[in-house]
């Protein structure tokens, strides 16, 4: 299904150029679609057929056992197309397939106030033959990085809801009134949370508040940080049919994700709590935030990255740039020259070369003492 093109002022078709690339990139990207290239779908060689009918070849991929628009589950999938099509959220956008209909593929924007905000976190849809007796298969593309205690490295998804996890039997996937909407806005709400920590079962359930918060803001840290990994990742290898919108996002949210990294290492606010409207005003302690020297150290590194790949992909930063760039490079310089003076005044003081001077204060002998 091609995607209408918006109507131009006259100044502003002047000023586009007619690349394929950025055509695409200045379509109206609907919340839901539907699109022909499935190749590079997690679950394309999934042949439901085979299971059916061992003694019929058929070619992987081709997903035969919904061509028949009549059987059950091929009905129950183009409910579930009207539903998605009417009810999504601003923050979720879907593409479906004309050609592979048992295959579906997501893409969840992180919401503010968490760790996970302005990222983008792509989920492959497969339907089962029996659907909707059995649930979806939902593969996170995780790039190898493992952002939530629900959403693993390896791209696997627990969830009640699709019973790849214990849970209470209303949680579970009931095939009279179960969704795939439900399960996106469940992933959203109920994964990519406020303070992700308290998703691994277990944490916060002893005394002690206090510690459990410090391990819950030291997760978000590295969440924040493995997030904005997976931008880059995302950058230089988007998903099929979602490249333009990939491009548009992190061109426009460039300069709040660069602010909200320098807000976060400079202990202005605490990570997750930047406002998307790029301020923090409203979310400032009155006292800076603990940051970890890690979590410090690991922006540090990535910042210049992310800088990078932000205007390779066309954000427009103008001398915010350099504004945010400064205090990052300034404070990760810093944390490294104190670890090597660390380093050096312990060697010394192996080697005998610092003494305690009258005052107890540890010196350096000089020759001429």
């Amino acid at each position: 299904m091609a995607l209408p093109l918006p109507s131009l002022e006259p100044q502003q078709q002047q000023q586009q150029t007619t690349t394929n690339r950025e055509i695409q990139e200045i379509d109206i990207f609907h919340r839901f679609d539907v699109v022909s290239d499935s190749s590079d779908h997690h679950y394309l060689h999934i042949n439901n057929n085979n299971e059916k009918n061992s003694s019929s070849k058929k070619t992987k991929g081709e997903g035969d056992s919904f061509t028949d628009i009549s059987s059950g589950a091929s009905k129950k999938i183009m409910q579930e197309w009207k539903i998605l099509e009417k009810h999504l959220p601003d923050s979720i956008y879907v593409r479906v397939y004309e050609n592979r209909i048992d295959l579906l593929r997501a893409v969840i924007i992180g919401a503010a106030g968490t760790p996970y905000h302005d990222g983008l976190y792509f989920f492959d849809i497969a339907f089962p033959p029996d659907y909707p007796v059995q649930p979806p298969l939902v593969y996170y593309r995780s790039f190898g990085l493992r952002i939530n205690p629900n959403l693993y490295a390896n791209g696997r998804v627990c969830l009640s809801l699709l019973n790849t996890w214990p849970g209470k039997k209303k949680e579970k996937w009931n095939s009279s009134e179960s969704t795939v909407l439900q399960v996106l806005v469940s992933l959203q709400a109920l994964v990519l949370n406020e303070k992700p920590y308290y998703n691994e079962p277990g944490s916060g359930v002893l005394p002690g508040r206090a510690i459990w918060e410090k391990k819950s803001n030291a997760y978000s840290e590295n969440v924040f940080f493995l997030s904005c990994k997976t931008m880059l990742f995302l950058l230089r290898r988007p998903p099929k049919n979602f490249e333009g919108f990939v491009a548009s996002h992190f061109r426009e949210k460039a300069s709040v994700i660069l602010s909200a990294c320098n807000a976060y290492i400079n202990g202005q606010v605490r990570v997750g709590l930047y406002r998307n409207d790029g301020s923090c005003s409203s979310c400032k302690s009155s006292s800076p935030v603990h940051v970890s020297e890690k979590f410090k150290g690991l922006m540090g590194q990535l910042y210049p990255q992310l800088v990078s790949a932000f205007k390779r992909n066309g954000a427009s930063l103008g001398d915010f740039l350099e504004q945010l760039k400064q205090p990052v490079e300034k404070k990760t310089l810093s944390f490294k020259w104190k670890t090597v003076k660390m380093f050096f005044g312990k060697l010394k003081k192996v080697l005998g070369l610092k003494k305690e001077n009258s005052s107890g204060k540890s010196g350096v002998e000089g020759k001429g003492s």
